[in-house]
C-alpha cells in the first residue's frame, strides 16, 4: 500500500511538473511570424529592461545595423547576415551578431521551414 500511494504521489508530482511548462503558440503565416519577431525584437530594445538593450548598453556597442535574421522551427535564430551598416566598427558588429544568434523567439513554426526578416538597430 505504501508504493501505492508514493508511486500515486510521484505520478501527480510529474504532472504538475509538465502543466507548468509553457506552451509556446505555434505560428502558420509568414506575415504573422515575420510581425511577431519584430514586435519581440522592438520589446527587446525598449530602455530601461530590454534584454537587447541592456547587453547593447553593457558592451557600449554603437553604429546603424540593417540585420538579415533566419528563423527555424522554435523560435530560434539559425543565422544573421549585415544587410546593411552605417557608423559601425567590426567588433561591435561581431557582438551584436553573435548575441542575435543565442536569441530566442517566445513561438514556434511550421518545422522544416525557414524565415528571413530584416529588422534596423539604430544604436
Amino acid at each position: 500500500m505504501r508504493h501505492f500511494i508514493l508511486l500515486i504521489i510521484a505520478l501527480f508530482s510529474l504532472n504538475s511538473g509538465l502543466q507548468a511548462q509553457k506552451k509556446l503558440p505555434l505560428l502558420e503565416s509568414k506575415n504573422e511570424i515575420i510581425q511577431r519577431a519584430i514586435a519581440e525584437l522592438d520589446s527587446a530594445m525598449q530602455a530601461p529592461k530590454g534584454e537587447l538593450y541592456l547587453f547593447i548598453q553593457k558592451y557600449k556597442i554603437k553604429g546603424e545595423y540593417t540585420m538579415q535574421l533566419t528563423l527555424r522551427d522554435k523560435g530560434k535564430v539559425v543565422s544573421v547576415f549585415v544587410a546593411d551598416k552605417n557608423n559601425a566598427d567590426i567588433p561591435s558588429q561581431n557582438k551584436l551578431k553573435d548575441r542575435l544568434m543565442k536569441y530566442k523567439f517566445h513561438f514556434k513554426m511550421p518545422k522544416n521551414k525557414d524565415y528571413k526578416l530584416n529588422y534596423h538597430f539604430n544604436l
